[in-house]
């Protein structure tokens, strides 16, 4: 059952000696588990944890920016990330949403990461689960606004991460049952089918992140259709993110 999971450190992690034994705990259970795991930390200890790396780690930016160089003092560029050794980007996290990015924004920063080959996480997700469905409509717009611009070629290589934004931060009471997350699942796996061309949509790779911890993990993906998680907090403390790996074995 082993999937794809990706750490999203945030700014709790600015120690390089913790970042390296995460590293380390992170190669160990790629080896063991054959999962694909991917960590994201801060800008900075990704330039010095990627570097060199011949691991079957990946690792990604927690954002990406819309400068493309210049005069512009502490932007960071896409192909700067990629230089130090970013694959990935996680892109329209709520966390960034909340401070200003729109949806055209992260439309722009998706086309930003493919010119520069990375693969895009794209998380999109309602603010509150309503009983008359309109947590759909926002999950159609976000991901409608988000892949139009893109070019089928593009569209095609996006992963989707479901992060609901009143699961996130919490405890794993607070995630998701399992039988709506199906549903949400299967939801998304439509709308990409009538924005990708073909059968594209069958192989595009949906996530779950929202309150994952070692108690949830695996009914989390058991019969949902996602494929793998897209966890914080809890990939931040080695023993607690083992165990959620371990869950997916």
């Amino acid at each position: 059952m082993c999937m794809l999971i990706v750490a999203n450190w945030k700014a709790y992690i600015d120690d390089l000696a913790k970042a390296k034994k995460l590293f380390a705990v992170s190669k160990r259970l790629a080896r063991t588990t054959k999962c694909a795991i991917v960590l994201a930390p801060s800008a900075p200890l990704l330039g010095a944890l990627a570097k060199n790396n011949t691991s079957d780690v990946a690792f990604a930016a927690q954002d990406v920016s819309l400068s493309t160089g210049g005069a512009q003092t502490g932007e960071i560029t896409v192909g700067a990330l990629a230089a130090a050794g970013a694959t990935y980007a996680i892109i329209g996290h709520s966390e960034r949403r909340a401070v200003g990015d729109t949806d055209t924004i992260i439309a722009e920063k998706l086309e930003r990461a493919l010119a520069h080959d990375l693969t895009p996480i794209l998380c999109v997700g309602e603010r509150e689960r309503d009983n008359e469905g309109r947590y759909l409509v926002i999950v159609r717009e976000q991901l409608t606004t988000a892949l139009r611009m893109l070019s089928p070629k593009g569209r095609a290589k996006i992963i989707v991460a479901y992060e609901p934004l009143w699961a996130i931060g919490k405890a794993a009471s607070f995630a998701i049952l399992p039988n709506d997350l199906a549903e949400m699942a299967l939801y998304i796996h439509k709308v990409l089918a009538e924005l990708l061309p073909g059968k594209n949509s069958n192989r595009s790779l949906v996530l779950y992140g929202g309150a994952v911890e070692p108690d949830n993990a695996r009914a989390l993906v058991a019969g949902s259709r996602v494929d793998g998680l897209l966890v914080g907090h809890a990939s931040t403390d080695p023993h607690i993110f083992s165990l959620v790996v371990k869950q997916l074995v």
